[in-house]
């Protein structure tokens, strides 16, 4: 037996109220769901992002100990070019652990004064970690220029002596205008116990770092 078309469209119609009053329950439910699949994905990989760098920095403090100790042997091998400088921060005129000290490797020489504490200065730099298993020269963590050193392409910096971590003023007030070092600043000297940015804690800082001018610039 059929139904009679207008009887037919009586009995669709509490179906169709019923679709339209469902489709904004189905739109939200749509939306929590791909919303919670976006958030499961991200914190997967933010996880596994993070015990990659925990993997990459593994026994930092106590590898950072172990490579500084070693530039003392460096050192001895080559007093020529390598130098250690005691920080600013403490007296000169006494002895005080390793850890008040810088070690540099001179590359360039230039000539004149040294800069004061207080003195504007032009560097260009390379900022490094110690090598780790991702990185063989260790990890760029700042630089003010790309590719080789060139004195007459390269990019650089203004700033005050006094506005960089103690190990990086220290080398500063010894160095003269055209020097060029390899400056290894322990961790206590840069920032000590506490991350800076992609810099994870106990970290030796190693620049690659020129005097290019100071005073008035």
């Amino acid at each position: 037996m059929r139904l009679s078309e207008s009887l037919y469209q009586q009995l669709r119609q509490p179906c169709r109220i019923q679709n339209k009053r469902l489709r904004p329950f189905f739109f939200i439910l749509y939306s929590l769901f791909f919303s919670f699949i976006s958030v499961v994905f991200s914190a997967c990989a933010e996880s596994d992002g993070d015990e990659a760098q925990n993997e990459e920095f593994a026994d930092w403090q106590a590898r950072n100990d172990a490579y500084f100790a070693t530039l003392e042997d460096s050192l001895s091998r080559d007093a020529a070019h390598w130098q250690k400088i005691k920080t600013y921060t403490k007296d000169e005129l006494l002895i005080g652990p390793a850890a008040d000290y810088i070690y540099i490797k001179v590359l360039e020489s230039g000539s004149g004064k040294t800069p004061l504490y207080s003195d504007s200065v032009r560097v260009a730099y390379r900022g490094r970690l110690i090598p780790s298993k991702s990185y063989a020269q260790g990890y760029v963590f700042d630089q003010t220029y790309y590719g080789t050193f060139n004195r007459s392409t390269i990019a650089y910096s203004d700033n005050v002596a006094s506005g960089f971590v103690d190990g990086f003023t220290t080398a500063l007030q010894h160095m003269r205008k055209g020097d060029r070092w390899l400056v290894y600043i322990p961790y206590q000297l840069g920032y000590d116990s506490a991350t800076n940015g992609s810099i994870p804690a106990y970290s030796t800082l190693i620049f690659d770092l020129a005097l290019l001018d100071f005073g008035s610039l």
